[in-house]
């Protein structure tokens, strides 16, 4: 059992008289990157504010460069050009989903921030005060946090893997745990602020690496786009549908599945929990929408290069020979940087070292973030529990849980990597768009939304993602399966969005309305709050 993503028996064609320069540099990068977020988050204290909000001093441009930083991690800066490569229009439109995430995000802003909380939890208990709303919030989170992570750390193991030129699943297993060591003492000492300029600098290094990328392959074909697309066609594996959909989604009802997919990815990548603790940073709500206006711009020039960088490496490199290195395209953009210039180029080995430290960056501020929202989010929401149940306020140290939590995903990652996971990039997705995205907007738009409402919504979205993801393809009945050899899927679809997220928006109408109201549960909006004041 072979994982998809991990599939390889071409080396990525760095060449020998670059490749030991390029490590060396990639090498030193790592180290300064890791210097760097040490320094700047080396003087806050654990469990202060500052720690969690940054004092909530972030400008909204810079609060709104490293919002767009969010979208970009690893898997979206490997994953998308590659599905572009290889799959034409189905991987152009999935790229576009990520940027409409970012206008999901826009529009549920403004009212996140004026709640006054942070936290998933937090917001929950806007309609439902009580213990086991914070709860949910701390499950949920856990439960997006750790395959999230999970899925990060393979793709950037593969990444690392081609780059040494030792693409073998034992090499790319050994890269998965040892980039994720380096970035998890990083996630232990970081705070919002010091993430947060990581996040600016990955945002200006994405953008003019891809730009240089896109420039490169233009001059290519003389700087016209008709020459480039039409040989991204004539050089993909599918040369008369690669402008037409269809070309990715497998299974029994493929159109289905594609919209499916995009309704999870549009709602869900939009209400995950290090985006909802980035709101809830801004100065004010009218700073939080700023922020996300300037996010949405950001994200809009950033998807359009990564779209072209996709067709650019299908019409540089190949279809045929991005599939063999990779199934999944995922090495298509270091592909593409080391074939744009001659071999034993100085110019060549700077554009692949730029990409590979890109991927190192994206990494470093993903595994970051989420790591770090997951501990805020059980050490308030774990404390705040704590206190309503009448056991104190004592809740375990953020440093603490973060390493337990790194500890946990590093162990999945080494027992895991011979087994297709990439289905767990659906999984989380459907959970945020079934578990937290109705309870969400049903929290901040609904009056009569309760506590009861709630948590059937929360806990009725990630049962039924649960189980028909479960019971679906992606488990078992198929080649790429986590179990290819065996067959007990009784759901016939990929993705169980069109099904879960529905039944939790309807769980949450049907609870709320044969629920009694919840005296005190904080149904208005605290946007008269100080500007100081802090809840969970």
């Amino acid at each position: 059992m072979t994982p998809q993503l991990a599939e390889s028996d071409l080396l990525v064609p760095i060449g020998s008289d670059v490749r030991g320069p390029v490590i060396i540099v990639f090498l030193v990068f790592i180290g300064v990157s890791l210097l760097w977020l040490f320094t700047l988050s080396a003087a806050q204290e654990d469990g202060s504010e500052k720690l969690y909000l940054a004092n909530r001093g972030l400008s909204p441009v810079l609060n709104g460069v490293a919002m767009a930083g969010e979208q970009i991690s690893v898997v979206t800066l490997l994953a998308v050009p590659g599905a572009i490569a290889l799959f034409g229009y189905d991987g152009f439109v999935f790229a576009i989903d990520g940027m409409l995430a970012v206008g999901v995000m826009f529009v549920l802003a403004k009212k996140v921030r004026e709640s006054g909380r942070f936290t998933l939890g937090g917001v929950f208990a806007l309609k439902a005060p009580g213990r086991a709303p914070r709860v949910a919030a701390i499950v949920v989170a856990l439960v997006v946090a750790i395959p999230l992570l999970l899925i990060q750390l393979r793709a950037a193991g593969i990444a690392a893997s081609h780059l040494i030129g030792l693409p073998t699943i034992e090499a790319q297993a050994a890269c998965t745990v040892l980039m994720g060591i380096l970035v998890a003492c990083c996630a232990v000492v970081a705070d919002l602020r010091g993430s947060s300029v990581i996040h600016i600098v990955k945002v200006v290094v994405a953008l003019l690496t891809l730009a240089v990328l896109v420039v490169l392959a233009l001059e290519k074909f003389g700087w016209a786009l008709d020459g480039l697309f039409s040989a991204a066609a004539t050089n993909s594996l599918n040369p008369e549908g690669y402008f037409t959909p269809g070309s990715w989604q497998s299974g029994s009802f493929p159109r289905v599945d594609g919209l499916a997919m995009h309704v999870v990815e549009i709602t869900g990548m939009a209400v995950l929990p290090h985006l909802i603790l980035r709101v809830g940073a801004s100065r004010s709500g009218q700073a939080a929408r700023r922020s996300a206006a300037i996010a949405c711009g950001v994200s809009g020039v950033f998807t359009l290069l990564l779209v072209m960088t996709g067709f650019a490496a299908v019409a540089v490199v190949g279809g045929e020979g991005i599939g063999t290195a990779d199934t999944n395209g995922q090495s298509a953009p270091l592909l593409l940087a080391s074939s744009l210039l001659p071999q034993g180029s100085v110019a060549r080995g700077v554009l692949i070292t730029a990409v590979a430290c890109l991927s190192f960056l994206a990494l470093l501020t993903t595994v970051t973030s989420v790591t770090f929202a997951a501990g805020v989010s059980v050490v308030k929401d774990g404390a705040g529990a704590a206190v309503l149940s009448g056991r104190g306020s004592r809740a375990p140290g953020h440093r603490a849980i973060i390493v337990l939590l790194c500890v946990v995903v590093l162990s999945l990652s080494a027992v895991t990597y011979r087994y297709f996971v990439d289905f767990l990039m659906i999984f989380v997705v459907s959970v945020a768009a079934s578990a937290i995205f109705p309870a969400l907007v049903l929290s901040l738009f609904w009056p009569r939304f309760n506590r009861r409402g709630l948590l059937w919504s929360v806990y009725g979205g990630l049962l039924a993602t649960s189980v028909l993801m479960l019971t679906s393809p992606n488990v078992s009945g198929d080649s790429f399966s986590l179990f290819p050899d065996q067959d007990f899927a009784l759901f016939p679809f990929m993705t169980p969005g069109l099904f879960s997220v529905p039944i939790a928006f309807l769980l949450g109408w049907l609870g709320s309305v044969t629920g009694a109201p919840e005296p005190g549960s904080g149904g208005r909006m605290t946007a008269s709050l100080p500007h100081h004041s802090v809840r969970p």
